[in-house]
C-alpha cells in the first residue's frame, strides 16, 4: 500500500471481519433472534401441558417437564421442573417464570435432551419455597 492506500486498507479489513463467524453472529444479532427468550435471562409464560421427557442413551428415566407458552412472543418451550415433587405444584394455566438451565453455550445439561430451561417461580411464588412448604401457591 502506498501513501494514499488508507481507504483500500479499511475496505479489506472490513471484508475480512465479515468472514469471521463470531463477528457476523454478533453484528446480525443472530443469538437473540434464535433464542426464544430473546436474549433475556428470564421470561414469564403460561403452562400448556405436563410432559415426561426420556433421557439420552446411557441413562434411563423420565424427566418431569412442562410445556410453556411464553407471554412476550408466544413461542413454546419445554421447561424442566427441578427437584422431587415440583411437578405436583405446577398445574395447567399457571403462570411460571422461566430461566436458562446453565448448560454450555445456552444448551441442555447432561442427559436432558432438548431441555434448556427450568421453572423458578409459580404464580409469583418461588418454587423452592413452595416445595419446602413455607409458602402457599397463589391462585391466578
Amino acid at each position: 500500500m502506498g501513501e494514499f492506500g488508507g481507504r483500500k486498507m479499511r475496505q479489506q479489513r472490513k471484508k475480512k471481519k465479515w468472514k469471521k463467524t463470531t463477528y457476523k453472529v454478533r453484528k446480525l444479532k443472530l443469538k437473540e433472534k434464535k433464542d426464544p427468550l430473546g436474549g433475556a435471562p428470564q421470561a414469564k409464560g403460561i403452562v400448556i401441558a405436563k410432559k415426561g421427557v426420556e433421557q439420552k442413551q446411557p441413562h434411563s428415566g423420565i424427566i418431569k417437564c412442562v410445556r410453556v407458552q411464553l407471554l412476550k412472543n408466544g413461542k413454546e418451550v419445554t421447561v424442566f421442573c427441578p427437584r422431587t415433587g415440583a411437578i405436583e405444584l405446577i398445574n395447567e394455566h399457571d403462570e411460571v417464570l422461566v430461566e436458562g438451565i446453565g448448560g454450555s453455550q445456552g444448551g441442555p445439561v447432561g442427559s436432558m435432551w432438548g431441555v434448556k430451561w427450568k421453572v423458578v417461580k409459580v404464580n409469583n411464588q418461588a418454587l423452592k419455597e413452595l416445595r419446602k412448604g413455607k409458602k402457599k401457591k397463589g391462585a391466578k
